[in-house]
């Protein structure tokens, strides 16, 4: 067992939560013994600070740093205060970090910043050999004077030298260079990282304060970062293996000396399949095309031809799998399209073999490949030189690494080929990329869990855990979970018995009023505001049309329609301005108002609506996501991957990750032992009956405890229980509703 009362220092607060002692106790174990954890904590119990206090304890121990990580905005903001509050109690060095993009002083890409460092830094190196140089002629030059006939010979090879040095440095003032670089390079930096380790900064912080004095923060943050206690970053520095290579290089740790911990951990999934996705556009070919139309190189015609049979397989591809009249429909957002096959190649890759024409494929992608490289070396150096402004990468280079991995790998399981076209706005013209779609994220996880030294990851979501540990490829973790905390008797989880709505039956007119009287009866009985998730935005602009209210529309900043929200602030019933609708009875006459938006959009998690920010949460039918060809594709995966579970597929990718967000959607209302209020699922695929309709019932996918809270209740009655347990609390301002 761990010394876990170590870990005590480090707890910023008098007292722990309920179980948060516990959960502590067991994790500074499970640290001690090299071991993963899943933690499940419902709001409020302290899961940030159960992970960090005993992993800070044992990073300490151990000459460790610990990396927290999430993808929620919101949250990266409450990792900064707790890591304020504990410096408070222990001292200990943290940054918090974030990509070049949002702290560069100039607004470059990662290949034009790297450049110009290299750039900068070998002015200024060779500004500092010249005045060695010149301090060495002068003492030469003194030695001349006294009589020294051999000092003259030197002082001669040495102006030579400073001939030459001189014509480098014109050259090199002359090309692209960073001047808040070079003040790094140049200027005593000491007092930065005093000031950046006497608090936790952010990096708006640290962007201000290089700005005002002229130096490059993102650089100088990454310097200071050896050795530090914490660090807070996005999920794209550990999921990313390039990125990680360099964020673990500038932690100056090895990946055994790092304990990760991932927040909203539910989320590594999709997290992860996005960031083993490879994309490439017929525009990105077409200037692959033009570069090697331009290269005086004997490489260049035979590199053509790969890459010329691959654009001609795309357009053949996509202009194949377009029906008939869906050219003139496509917008400017990519419309996937389907060309896999179940027993053969993909079309594209069909569509490509026929057009190409060379004289063997594996040979002339390695061309160009090498012609890529070739190219890119030189759109370096002319950026270095200051010949361009913009440092060009090589289109070529990027046509045929994604090509190689497409004819090597697009067969493999896991791998699901696919097209999609869109509109350019410019030109409208129509145009396809191709894309080898990740299904299977343990690709990019199991690397990452094996070679650090422990993780942790935690959510209010994360059960079943044995199915996380297939997806991910977490070997015999410690698993743990904490259901709400505070008194029972002040919220209620209503599973109402009202239709099914399967995406079959949501255009009926009579399902659609039951769904509608029904909403109005929880908004009427709600003593405050309503939220009310459904399965896409599409629904919700259905129902806020027939009840009025808020309607959230993909677009506009979460933070700032929640505030408005919250504070009453939004002029009209929409989130896009639009006036306000007629409604078929006088709803929230208890005086709250109604947001209606889709559990899939941005309010579902990392949100929090506290108090009379949102008393009552309805979620509108089980809200699976739309069947599309890469869901079909992960299913498939999973049932191939997991052949010994029973409808793997199904539910490891549809059923558990609806459930998990509907249960993240449930998590926006009761957030403190003080708060109160309602949760409602509308759909009878929710209730006892469900058990008798087969995979399609959801409500055993349910934990226990919380499957324990639901209370079946028929759509009529639901408003009576909501009008009782609110009087109860004393929670209306005046009369209660009359039903």
């Amino acid at each position: 067992m761990a010394d876990t009362a170590g870990y005590e220092r480090f707890f910023p607060y008098d007292d722990p939560y309920p179980n948060q002692r516990e959960a502590m106790d067991r994790i500074a174990n499970a640290l001690e013994r090299g071991q993963d954890v899943l933690m499940e904590g419902a709001p409020g119990t302290g899961k940030t600070l159960s992970a960090l206090v005993p992993a800070l304890a044992h990073a300490r121990e151990h000459d460790r740093t610990v990396v927290i990580t999430t993808n929620v905005h919101q949250q990266m903001r409450q990792f900064v205060e707790d890591a304020r509050a504990i410096r408070e109690r222990e001292p200990i060095r943290a940054v918090v970090f974030k990509g070049k993009a949002s702290m560069c002083h100039l607004d470059v890409g990662y290949e034009e910043c790297r450049s110009l460092k290299e750039t900068t830094r070998s002015l200024v190196e060779a500004q500092a050999d010249r005045q060695e140089l010149a301090d060495r002629s002068e003492a030469l030059l003194d030695d001349v004077r006294g009589g020294d006939g051999e000092a003259g010979e030197a002082r001669a090879a040495v102006m030579d030298e400073l001939e030459a040095l001189d014509e480098e440095i014109e050259e090199l003032e002359a090309a692209n260079i960073c001047d808040h670089y070079r003040a790094n390079l140049t200027r005593d930096t000491d007092a930065f990282h005093d000031w950046l380790f006497d608090d936790v900064r952010t990096p708006e912080e640290i962007y201000a304060y290089a700005d005002e004095r002229g130096l490059c923060g993102y650089e100088l943050l990454k310097e200071g970062m050896e050795g530090i206690d914490l660090a807070v970053c996005n999920y794209h520095h550990l999921l990313d293996p390039t990125i990680r290579e360099h964020f673990f290089r500038w932690l100056d740790r090895d990946p055994a000396e790092v304990i990760t911990v991932f927040d909203e951990a539910h989320n590594v999934e999709s997290a992860a399949r996005d960031h083993a996705t490879r994309t490439l556009s017929a525009r990105t070919l077409d200037g692959s095309l033009a570069e090697l139309d331009e290269a005086e190189d004997s490489r260049a015609g035979r590199a053509r031809n790969v890459i010329e049979a691959f654009r001609t397989g795309l357009e053949t591809a996509v202009d194949d799998a377009l029906g008939f009249g869906e050219r003139e429909q496509v917008g400017d957002d990519w419309h996937d399209l389907a060309i896999a096959n179940d027993d053969r190649r993909d079309d594209l890759t069909l569509a490509f073999l026929d057009a190409y024409e060379g004289s063997g494929i594996d040979a002339e992608i390695d061309l160009a490949l090498q012609m890529g490289e070739t190219l890119d070396e030189e759109y370096e150096a002319a950026y270095r030189r200051g010949e361009t402004t913009t440092r060009t990468e090589s289109a070529t280079l990027q046509a045929a690494g994604f090509v190689a991995d497409w004819m090597g790998k697009g067969a493999d399981l896991g791998r699901h080929p696919m097209a999609a076209v869109r509109r350019d706005a410019g030109t409208e013209e129509v145009y396809g990329r191709a894309e080898l779609y990740t299904c299977i994220p343990r690709e990019v996880t199991e690397g990452l869990f094996d070679e650090v030294a422990a993780s942790v990851l935690m959510s209010a979501t994360l059960r079943p855990f044995d199915v996380l540990e297939d997806v991910l490829s977490l070997g015999d973790p410690v698993t743990m979970a904490y259901g709400l905390a505070y008194p029972e008797e002040r919220r209620r989880t209503y599973a109402v018995e009202g239709p099914a709505l399967f995406s079959s039956e949501r255009d009926d007119p009579e399902t659609q009023a039951t769904v509608a009287e029904t909403l109005a009866d929880v908004i009427e009985m709600t003593p405050g505001n309503t939220l009310v998730f459904c399965p896409s935005y599409a629904e919700a602009e259905r129902y806020h049309d027939r009840l009025g209210g808020y309607l959230d529309e993909a677009g506009t900043p979460t933070e700032d329609l929640r505030q408005r929200f919250v504070d009453g602030e939004m002029s009209s019933t929409s989130r896009s301005g639009g006036a306000a609708s007629e409604t078929p009875r006088n709803v929230g006459e208890a005086g709250g108002s109604t947001l209606f938006t889709s559990l899939w959009g941005t309010l579902g998690e990392g949100v929090s609506f506290d108090g009379d920010d949102a008393r009552t949460v309805v979620v509108v039918g089980v809200p699976y996501p739309n069947l599309s060809e890469r869901l079909e594709a992960v299913q498939d995966a999973y049932d191939r991957v997991y052949d010994d579970r029973s409808e793997a597929g199904w539910r490891y990718a549809v059923e558990i990750p609806t459930i998990r967000k509907t249960r993240q959607a449930l998590g926006r209302v009761i957030r403190s032992p003080d708060d109160f209020g309602v949760r409602v699922l509308l759909d009878k695929r929710y209730t006892r009956a469900s058990r008798d309709m087969g995979k399609y019932g959801v409500r055993d996918s349910f934990p226990p405890e919380e499957r324990d809270e639901l209370i079946d209740v028929a759509p009529e009655k639901l408003k009576f229980a909501m009008l009782n347990f609110y009087a109860d609390l004393d929670a209306y301002d005046g009369d209660p509703p009359t039903p």
